[in-house]
């Protein structure tokens, strides 16, 4: 991130957009409404055929609780498939090399496979939760309430300017359209079929979302190798190891691209790691969406949607970072020959949108474009969901009307979500206009997204964990993250501003504070005042409304074995043994992803040769494809059980209007002749 700020720009006005300004406001309205009112008729259809009725809560809210494994896994992908995911991978490739786009896998995987447990442990101990603030009411009361509702708030909101500001640069920069129009017109869409669909319509969306963008990415790796410019991966090789050499790092081994050993890439992976697990912890749409799925569905559907994941920003970030570094300065066709990308390009993510045009032109500006806005309204989707559950449960079914009918919810949960969703791009705006970009809120978020993690954790895990700890450590923790991010950047550089403020060892030092001094803050708070809460408390509030099971209910068919069992023993078993397979899939996944795999490879000083390119990207490849046949395919075949029922009913349905319609021809018929 240093660099970017040291590097001298020869031009921040980024290239001439390749397509037209009409093609933007296409991509951003059009397409998005036609999208919303897809996901509008496919709410009615599952309402119509097997009951799904989305005019009560349970199933606006948590779909019955009864999505099954495959879509559970194509919505873990698509809540982290954020446009950041492929734009800043590949920031951090070109800033650092092939670590770059690693390291922000690595910081991925872990807690979304993390997350598995806290889902399981929910579920069994709380079963009727609609959000994770529900838990904290119950447990510690109306101030932790309060002072949780600021921290998800927080998260969520960072969290969708992150998205917006990258988003809305990229579809600028390719279509020519004002950046604050693409803002506020992305959400437009989102809001629509959020608004109608709920919780459903986010699963149904993020699959279709998904699978559109995977299918684009896997073609574009395929596509990039036959430019006679690139032709191999081998050539490909050849053009990164001359960049290196060209214009070497600094903190890399030997200056190289090609390298493991590289200072900026771990300290991103550090504040990566850390700022995500805060996401994802702190975010209500993952508890949402875990509360949504059957039992039986939530740990292999985090799990399986988690180490899927990773191939998707350490495949394509490597991938476009490696050609804009290759050919930036050497090929004609790519869009900023001769010049390198300067820092307000760089700082927009428009990395990956450059290498799309070099491999494919227009067309492959057009596709940047689309996926882009899939990838933005399909996690905004999510975020305006968790908003709106906050304030239709923990405000008004909490403070201001207690007994608010299920109706009441539902119509307080559309409030919230038209409301975030102007919020969202108000929200984003200012921030455009003071300044910070993808960029700067990519290294910082984790100072205002980490403070909760420890407390909330030990919310769920550990009964010993006081009141008085959950609710203090937390704001402590965000004042101490504050303190030295701001601290350190006016050390190292004299001043307060947005650049000092962006740069990599404020934003690791405020992070590493933010995430880990609510640990200390929790444990000496509650060492000094212990509490033992019973488990069994949680259950003696009544949370969920009435529940509809639909025709297809996932609780019949799925879930046989918590279905079948008359025993609440034997239920409580069988997700603890879920609750065990959680915790060693998390071991796991954090020892090979983070620890295993790359820190010997960052001690050994190795530099690629081209054999280990080509192996890297390749795997990389294949375990993208994999990705796609997982978000695409396994749904579909998960769900083949409901698909049929949906197609059964409307062809009886059919079936049914067919002889109705030609009684009513006969009838007709037989009238005229009695006029003649």
């Amino acid at each position: 991130m240093s660099s970017l700020h040291q590097r001298a720009a020869v031009s921040s006005n980024g290239i001439e957009p390749p397509l037209s300004q009409a093609v933007g406001y296409v991509i951003v309205l059009v397409v998005g409404l036609l999208i919303a009112f897809g996901m509008v008729f496919l709410t009615r259809l599952l309402k119509r055929t097997v009951g799904e009725d989305n005019a009560k809560t349970e199933m606006f809210m948590t779909a019955n609780r009864s999505v099954r494994t495959g879509l559970t896994a194509s919505a873990v992908v698509s809540s982290w498939l954020w446009s950041t995911a492929m734009l800043g991978s590949s920031i951090v490739g070109y800033t650092n090399g092939v670590s770059g786009p690693f390291w922000f896998a690595a910081g991925c995987s872990p807690m979304i496979v993390f997350f598995a447990l806290l889902g399981i442990s929910c579920k069994r101990k709380i079963p009727e939760a609609h959000t994770l603030l529900e838990i904290v009411r119950i447990r510690y009361g109306t101030t932790a309430h309060f002072v949780y509702m600021f921290l998800c708030l927080v998260n969520n909101i960072i969290a969708c300017a992150n998205m917006l500001l990258g988003a809305s640069a990229v579809i600028t920069a390719m279509t020519g359209i004002h950046i604050i129009a693409a803002t506020f017109l992305l959400p437009v869409g989102v809001a629509l079929y959020t608004f109608v669909g709920g919780i459903k319509a986010t699963f149904l969306t993020d699959y279709m979302h998904t699978f559109t963008i995977l299918i684009v990415l896997c073609y574009f790796t395929a596509k990039a190798f036959s430019i006679d410019e690139i032709g191999s991966i081998q050539h490909l090789y050849d053009l990164l190891k001359a960049a290196g050499q060209q214009h070497p790092v600094s903190g890399n081994h030997d200056g190289s691209y090609l390298t493991m050993t590289s200072k900026g890439g771990i300290e991103f992976g550090i504040i990566h790691i850390l700022a995500n697990f805060g996401l994802v912890i702190m975010d209500t749409s993952f508890f949402i969406k875990a509360f949504s799925a059957a039992p039986s569905s939530v740990v292999p559907g985090y799990v399986v949607g988690g180490i899927a994941y990773f191939a998707i920003p350490w495949a394509i970030g490597t991938l476009a970072s490696s050609i804009c570094l290759g050919l930036e300065t050497t090929s004609p066709i790519f869009p900023t020959y001769p010049r390198r990308l300067s820092t307000t390009e760089v700082g927009s993510g428009l990395i990956l949108p450059y290498a799309f045009i070099t491999v494919a032109g227009k067309g492959g500006a057009g596709a940047i474009a689309v996926i882009t806005f899939m990838a933005v309204t399909s996690t905004l989707s999510a975020q305006v969901i968790a908003v709106s559950s906050i304030i239709s449960f923990d405000i008004y079914r909490t403070y201001i009307r207690p007994g608010a009918t299920d109706a009441d919810v539902i119509r307080w949960s559309h409030y919230g979500v038209i409301f975030f969703a102007l919020f969202a791009a108000a929200f984003s705006t200012m921030l455009h206009y003071v300044g910070i970009d993808l960029s700067w809120t990519l290294y910082m978020l984790g100072v205002l997204t980490c403070p909760g993690i420890f407390p909330t954790t030990f919310t769920i895990l550990w009964r010993k964990q006081s009141r008085v700890a959950a609710i203090v450590a937390p704001l402590l923790g965000m004042a101490t993250g504050l303190g030295v991010w701001i601290g350190t950047a006016h050390a190292f550089s004299g001043e307060i501003s947005v650049a000092s403020t962006g740069a990599v060892l404020p934003c690791v030092y405020g992070t590493a504070a933010s995430a880990l001094s609510p640990i200390i803050y929790s444990v000496i708070i509650t060492i000094v005042k212990p509490e033992n809460y019973d488990w069994a408390d949680f259950k003696k509030e009544k949370l969920a409304f009435e529940v509809e099971h639909s025709t297809t209910d996932i609780v019949q068919s799925v879930d046989t074995e918590l279905a079948d069992s008359a025993s609440s023993v034997q239920k409580s078993q069988t997700l603890k043994r879920w609750a065990r397979i959680a915790a060693y899939w998390s071991i796991a996944t954090f020892l090979g992803h983070w620890v295993l795999w790359p820190l010997p490879m960052y001690a050994s000083h190795y530099i690629f040769e081209k054999g280990f390119y080509v192996a890297w990207l390749v795997i990389g490849f294949i375990w993208l494809w994999i990705t796609l046949f997982i978000v695409g395919f396994y749904p579909i075949i998960d769900g083949r059980d409901q698909i049929w029922a949906v197609l059964k009913a409307v062809r009886s349905s059919r079936k049914t209007a067919e002889p109705d319609s030609s009684a009513n021809s006969a009838t007709v018929v037989e009238v005229r002749q009695d006029e003649k």
